[in-house]
């Protein structure tokens, strides 16, 4: 088993300006290995392929459990968490990238600052006076409760926004991540005092009228949420608020 090896062609940038180019590394195999314990590896002996020491590799990682989604990046092709990427389970050689979607800053770790200007403009937030004491907060019904928890387990890790064909540089579209987030602060029962302002921000250029429905996004959500169906919810949401202000009520 000592004797087996993993090969690794990683696209790697210098820097925000650099041009990507494609580095090999292999290293000794082990069994249970993920890519991120196969990055670790490369990153204490950093020598490629053809033996020449080079830059250690870089990228993001934090709680190593699906959770957080720092970990993000393409690979074999496909945009995915590196901490569940089992290297048993890939093709030879692995192909690491980072997500095309985002501005890369050096090899694999990316700038996320198009989700977060999304999650601004919807407001994906509910505000409360912090001033005093408000007492126990509302209490949900339980069935609202469970489907309104799948919505929360949203990490931001972009994945949803790197499948989406709608998503790119030509493209304002605030991708589908941004519209669950209002379905679940709009059906909070504090949230949707300001429901009508995270609508606002979902209408007009770049809001969910913008969705080509393609259906990429649920099908590569690391969590499993219901994406479309919140899409759907929320287009006649906006519908509905549109109709309404037109006839002024």
């Amino acid at each position: 088993m000592a004797d087996k090896m993993v090969s690794f062609v990683i696209t790697r940038q210098d820097g925000p300006e650099g041009k990507p180019y494609n580095e090999e590394f292999t290293i000794p195999y082990r069994p249970n290995m993920n890519v991120i314990s196969a990055l670790m590896e490369i990153q204490r002996n950093p020598k490629n392929a053809k033996g020449e020491s080079v830059a250690p590799v870089v990228w993001e990682s934090n709680c190593l459990e699906e959770v957080c989604g720092a970990c993000s990046m393409v690979i074999n092709g496909k945009p995915r968490q590196a901490c569940t990427a089992l290297v048993d389970k890939l093709e030879q050689p692995v192909r690491l990238a980072p997500m095309s979607t985002f501005p890369v800053e050096r090899d694999l770790i990316i700038n996320r600052h198009r989700m977060f200007d999304a999650l601004k403009r919807v407001k994906a937030w509910i505000p409360i006076d912090g001033t005093y004491d408000l007492g126990p907060g509302p209490r949900m019904p339980e069935a609202e409760r469970q489907w309104a928890y799948e919505l929360s387990k949203c990490m931001t890790c972009g994945v949803c926004m790197e499948a989406c064909p709608n998503v790119n540089d030509k493209s304002p579209f605030i991708g589908p991540f941004a519209v669950s987030q209002v379905r679940l602060f709009n059906e909070h029962p504090t949230g949707k005092m300001n429901a009508h302002e995270r609508l606002e921000g979902l209408m007009g250029d770049g809001g969910v009228t913008d969705c080509g429905n393609s259906q990429n996004c649920v099908q590569s959500c690391p969590k499993g949420i219901p994406l479309t169906t919140s899409i759907a919810a929320m287009n006649r949401a906006t519908t509905l608020h549109s109709i309404k202000k037109f006839f002024g009520s």
